[in-house]
């Protein structure tokens, strides 16, 4: 009776209208305290990065200050993925105790076997989505002889915009720096992992999002591909503006992406776009870090957020 009478009120608040998911690396949300089972040495007070508490602070208040600006018209985004998150301690602190602290956010994180430490997970505003359960995927790195690396995070529940359960996945795909055809191995294993996953979800709503440490016309999308549709750029004369989530080499590039099932494209209401606000850059249009190699720079991310909006029947029918 209760469940009943909770879930109906969650509709009943939800107000008909577009329905904002955010991507986002936060580059390196370490706190300042040492985990004994990760390799979290160069986020500490006395490493060589200096990363003292000052620091994480101002971090979590650049976090929050990029957040506040995607709000649509007042609202917050409904979901924000994020990776690069280095545990709970974090994402309580981001919720709780920084400026964030208004948009009341709660968060689901699991923590995984990357040596470092960062992991994926996602903030929610509980009155807009109502998780219904969530896991934790691992992808077979050691049994490959890979170095272990982020686990894919699984989130299932209900949205106010949608007829039926929304299935929400987040990646951080293994690192391509130095990497050469290794690297590219255990990507291909990451994406048979997630293929798997999106195989288990045929004819679900499913969105994809996550850093994917490949540009759109690299190899792992060919399978991605055949059960999702990319909402980032595709034609060639859009890939070679100097545009992107990431800028490395003094290229730009799409490593981060956004993909959703045939079931859920009807609801979205255009391409991804890409948060590239005046703060969130340099003098010379680049992302400002928050770390160049070891020299601290105080800024936000090396990547730009970036966002779909899901829309209700309604409201697209209207834009027709």
């Amino acid at each position: 009776m209760l469940y009943g009478f909770l879930l109906l009120a969650f509709f009943l608040c939800s107000e008909v209208r577009a329905q904002r998911i955010v991507w986002w690396n936060a580059e390196n949300l370490f706190d300042c305290q040492h985990d004994t089972l990760k390799e979290d040495y160069e986020f500490l007070p006395e490493s060589d990065r200096h990363w003292t508490r000052g620091r994480y602070w101002k971090k979590l208040d650049n976090l929050s200050r990029t957040i506040a600006a995607i709000a649509d018209e007042d609202t917050w985004p409904m979901v924000i993925g994020m990776c690069e998150v280095e545990n709970d301690t974090c994402l309580r602190d981001l919720t709780r105790r920084s400026p964030l602290r208004i948009a009341r956010y709660s968060y689901i994180h699991e923590e995984g076997p990357d040596v470092r430490g960062v992991d994926v997970a996602m903030l929610y505003d509980s009155l807009r989505f109502q998780p219904l359960g969530h896991k934790a995927i691992r992808i077979p790195s050691a049994e490959h002889g890979f170095r272990p690396t982020r686990d894919i995070l699984h989130v299932w529940g209900l949205c106010s915009s949608l007829p039926d359960t929304l299935h929400l996945i987040m990646v951080h795909l293994p690192s391509r720096a130095n990497s050469g055809q290794k690297g590219e191995a255990h990507r291909r294993l990451a994406v048979e992992t997630l293929c798997t996953l999106l195989d288990e979800l045929a004819d679900k709503s499913v969105l994809l999002m996550g850093d994917f440490n490949a540009e759109p016309n690299n190899v792992i999308f060919r399978d991605i591909g055949k059960r999702l549709t990319s909402l980032m750029p595709q034609k060639r004369k859009e890939l070679r503006r100097a545009q992107g989530t990431y800028y490395f080499n003094r290229l730009w590039g799409f490593l981060d992406h956004i993909l959703v099932s045939q079931r859920l494209q009807p609801f979205v209401g255009s391409r991804a776009t890409v948060g590239r606000y005046p703060f969130l850059l340099t003098e010379k249009g680049t992302p400002w870090r928050t770390y160049q190699g070891p020299i601290y720079k105080g800024g936000f991310s090396d990547h730009l957020p970036i966002w779909v909006d899901l829309l209700p029947k309604e409201v697209r029918k209207n834009e027709k």
